[in-house]
């Protein structure tokens, strides 16, 4: 029989998780030493998820928090003319990102749960900052003498409790085409069954059934990047942009490329991918692009093999080579 489930409320504060980062960047627990467990408590799985997302979520206010007191980046606000009462989303820059004459660098991460400036929640909280943030790239672009831009492309919406006024105001989608509606809700509706999959206890708490609302030119990353780039990155002085994307963040960039080709061309000197889940037949890459891309991006894939080794490819696109590490 499966124990009746505890609240489902948790601290908001690492020091209340009873955790905190080590001089080594390593999350541990203030009192043993010892990393996160996961299972705190043994046959409620749906309660140690919404512990471990509950925590998740302090993380990413803290590597928001690094951002800018180690990073010294600034926060700007998306859309850049939101009203006061509107959704928004924010991205990261440099001081000297839209003035920096030499080189601009543009970080990207992947899809699901990371927010800006994180590469993987998992490797932050059971290895390191360094391992799983942009942290080390960002500071030594900045000793480099980039600027840089770090891009917040998962924060397409905010939920609120669902009522009959915000359930018009989500759906009234009479101004987009049919086909980003449905790619709206087809993530909103895999967010929720994601949720929804660790609902099967005895006696499971009813939670509020929410509605997104999606903020304005920003309701996926392919806007979000579109979004940033048009407002942005476009309009830098730096004569050298350079991409590093990560996973769904090189699908976002071809999306760009394909959206805007003639100024990707323009303005960017050179793409670094990891591990990019783009596939330029799916997406209907012109043959121009696929040149562009094999001569100025590549990607580097989980691997066995030496660092660097070229590694075979389906695809037409750009060089895959060896990043050592395996999935």
């Amino acid at each position: 029989m499966k124990k009746d489930e505890p609240p489902l409320e948790f601290p908001d504060t690492l020091e209340g998780f009873e955790y905190a980062f080590n001089e080594k960047g390593q999350l541990r627990h203030i009192t043993t030493g010892e990393p996160f467990i996961f299972n705190a408590r043994e046959d409620l799985h749906r309660w140690n998820q919404k512990r471990y997302e509950a925590l998740g979520e302090i993380i990413t206010k803290y590597v928001y928090e690094l951002l800018e007191k180690d990073c010294n980046l600034k926060k700007i606000s998306l859309p850049v003319d939101a009203t006061e009462s509107e959704p928004k989303n924010f991205i990261f820059m440099s001081e000297d990102a839209m003035t920096n004459p030499d080189k601009l660098m543009v970080l990207i991460h992947g899809s699901g749960v990371v927010r800006a400036g994180q590469w993987a929640r998992r490797l932050i909280i059971n290895e390191d900052l360094d391992s799983g943030t942009q942290i080390p790239y960002i500071k030594r672009a900045m000793d480099e003498g980039y600027g840089v831009i770090v891009l917040n492309p998962n924060e397409n919406y905010i939920e609120v409790e669902k009522t009959k006024s915000q359930v018009q105001l989500s759906s009234d989608g009479s101004d987009e085409p049919a086909e980003k509606r449905e790619r709206k809700d087809k993530n909103f509706k895999e967010a929720k069954k994601r949720r929804d999959f660790y609902e099967k206890y005895r006696n499971p708490q009813k939670e509020k059934e929410m509605v997104p609302l999606y903020i304005r030119d920003n309701g996926s990353p392919e806007e979000h990047l579109i979004y940033v780039w048009d407002h942005f990155i476009i309009h830098s002085a730096a004569e050298n942009t350079f991409f590093v994307a990560h996973s769904y963040g090189g699908l976002a960039f071809v999306e760009l490329m394909i959206q805007r080709e003639a100024d990707v061309k323009n303005k960017v000197t050179a793409v670094a991918l990891t591990d990019s889940v783009h596939n330029v037949w799916h997406q209907e890459a012109g043959k121009t692009i696929r040149e562009w891309m094999r001569e100025n991006c590549c990607n580097w894939v989980s691997s066995s093999e030496p660092l660097d080794t070229s590694v075979e490819s389906m695809l037409p696109d750009c060089p895959r080579v060896s990043a050592v590490a395996t999935q």
